[in-house]
């Protein structure tokens, strides 16, 4: 038997008693042990210890027996090193086995797999992703006075490390499976940079984020690169594409640049609408928001443009300028009335609130960044953050009408190349 301690909820320390750990598993289960032995911080050294020492039998033998163990093998001296429990790094000394016959090193497997602090890298990188400074992560963190391992710098390492991985997912990650009906494009601040998402809505309603691109403006050629990027890595517009922007030119020119005839624009109508009303006075702007608010309400197309009209002859006596907003783009903010599925989709479809509401959640974990220092930082923590945000995101309101606008989007495909072809011929 060997006393052990038990801290108590009300925080105190009451001595119990434990078995032995029994006779250990197999060396094919040998991994399974050290996933348990990891997450066993007050046990875990004693336990690392026993587990070393059962590898070594295993193949050199008992200690001081001739025979037992694997031909040549020998039990050979100790050797300082060190294990991860959980994401704390601590001082051990372990055995050394060689095979005499040949004159090398005997690696143990399970001192290689605790000597990885491949999950210890995952468990830090959820905790300063989701707020804990790296300059207080010793204090918070540290549950074995022994531990090292957890410096600033140490702990910045570790988390540029795994973020780094979360990129590298993000940006090589395949789409050749994916049903992308819906493509969402909009930019994020971050210090003088903009950081344009590409949000993609699935046949299934799912989202999926597809991508990110750094730039100073929402630019055409940046965003057709990064358009191109997305179409490289199996992105399909054969069957149509409906792409929702609030309105930047720079991302409209990309869209048309990259997928041409193939997919249609639909303008936010929140964006519109506030655009419209900015150039009216203070007084004025409730009651011309509700207006607008109702006119693109209407079911039909043909009564949502019919309304819209009306309010710009209405609007044509008090403000040309917001005349002018209201004219530019009108039509696409009209795309989903056009495809007929306005009444079925138009609560998800009809504005950006999707990706803003993942800018809003990204903002949550990226905010607390005091300086943005490079590029890759950037990059880093954005992919970081959007990959630990997507398995929370929901499906969008309507989704089981998404076949629909599928089939919309084939037929004005269809439609534009007949109209294409009649101008040809």
């Amino acid at each position: 038997m060997r006393n052990v301690i038990r801290i108590t909820k009300e925080g105190k320390v009451r001595p119990v008693r434990r078995r032995a750990l029994g006779a250990l598993p197999a060396v094919d289960d040998r991994a399974s042990l050290v996933a348990l032995i990891q997450a066993l911080i007050p046990l875990g050294l004693q336990a690392v210890g026993e587990v070393l020492e059962a590898e070594v039998t295993d193949l050199a033998g008992e200690r001081y027996r001739r025979h037992g163990g694997q031909p040549g093998y020998v039990r050979w001296c100790t050797q300082r090193g060190s294990v991860y429990l959980l994401d704390q790094k601590l001082p051990i000394t372990y055995p050394r086995v060689r095979d005499r016959l040949r004159n090398v090193e005997v690696p143990l497997l399970t001192y290689r797999q605790l000597g990885e602090p491949r999950a210890a890298d995952a468990g830090l990188f959820r905790k300063v992703l989701h707020g804990l400074s790296c300059r207080r992560y010793e204090a918070c963190a540290e549950a074995v006075p022994e531990a090292f391992g957890l410096s600033p710098s140490s702990v910045s390492r570790r988390f540029i490390r795994a973020s780094a991985e979360a990129l590298e997912t993000l940006t090589e990650r395949r789409m050749d499976q994916d049903e992308v009906i819906v493509l969402f494009l909009d930019g994020k601040t971050f210090a003088e940079d903009s950081m344009v998402l590409a949000l993609g809505i699935l046949r299934t309603g799912e989202k999926k984020i597809l991508g990110v691109v750094q730039t100073a403006t929402e630019n055409e050629a940046v965003c057709a690169e990064f358009l191109r990027g997305l179409v490289r890595r199996g992105l399909r517009t054969d069957r149509g594409l409906l792409c929702v922007i609030d309105g930047a030119k720079g991302l409209r020119k990309a869209i048309q640049t990259v997928f041409g005839r193939h997919a249609v624009v639909q303008r936010c109508q929140w964006h519109k609408r506030e655009n419209v009303v900015a150039y009216l006075p203070k007084g004025q702007q409730t009651t011309w928001r509700r207006r607008l608010q109702q006119a693109y309400e209407r079911p039909t197309y043909a009564e949502a443009r019919a309304a819209l009209l009306q309010l710009r002859r209405e609007l044509r006596m008090i403000n040309r300028s917001a005349v002018a907003s209201l004219e530019e783009g009108l039509e696409e903010t009209l795309t989903l009335h056009r495809l007929g599925v306005f009444g079925l989709l138009g609560l998800s479809l009809k504005t950006t609130n999707c990706l803003e509401s993942l800018n809003a959640q990204l903002g949550q974990l990226t905010d607390k960044v005091d300086r943005w220092r490079t590029s890759d930082q950037k990059h880093r923590w954005v992919a970081s953050a959007l990959l630990a945000i997507e398995p929370r995101l929901r499906r969008i309101k309507g989704y089981r009408h998404l076949a629909q606008l599928q089939a919309a989007l084939t037929r004005d495909l269809q439609g534009e190349a007949v109209t294409a072809a009649a101008r040809i011929a």
